[in-house]
């Protein structure tokens, strides 16, 4: 199954906040549902910067889990890629690219290395359905 590595907490934001747009620099023609995998890597100004950013498209600092609370380094939910698109209304557009989202699914955390762009994650290390 194809996945892509997201930063948290934008990986949460997707999964329970109603992020429905994920920025990228680069357009992409695939369609379909992927993998989150939330990047291992985070630093706490990555992390402040994030949540301030949540807070003015409405969501509230306090509903997403503390830094260490966040789970990286693994897959941690899929949801539907249905539009590449270079403008939209979401607040949460502010990239070149937006890839738009819906129908977000949260998944049992499973360790997983990540890589840039879309990647393959085989089914059967899920051992969950997608």
């Amino acid at each position: 199954m194809i996945a892509l590595s997201i930063r948290q907490p934008w990986a949460w934001l997707i999964l329970y906040a109603g992020k429905d747009i994920e920025n990228r620099d680069w357009a992409t023609s695939f369609r379909g549902r992927f993998l989150i995998h939330a990047s291992k890597g985070m630093t706490r100004a990555e992390y402040a910067s994030a949540c301030d950013f949540a807070a003015s498209c409405g969501v509230a600092s306090e509903r997403i889990p503390s830094l260490d609370n966040l789970p990286r380094g693994g897959v941690v939910g899929s949801v539907e890629l249905v539009d590449c698109v270079q403008s939209s209304g979401s607040p949460w557009f502010v990239g070149e690219n937006g890839f738009v989202l819906r129908d977000p699914r949260p998944l049992t955390f499973v360790p997983w290395k990540g890589r840039l762009s879309f990647f393959d994650v085989p089914r059967h290390a899920l051992q969950q359905e997608v």
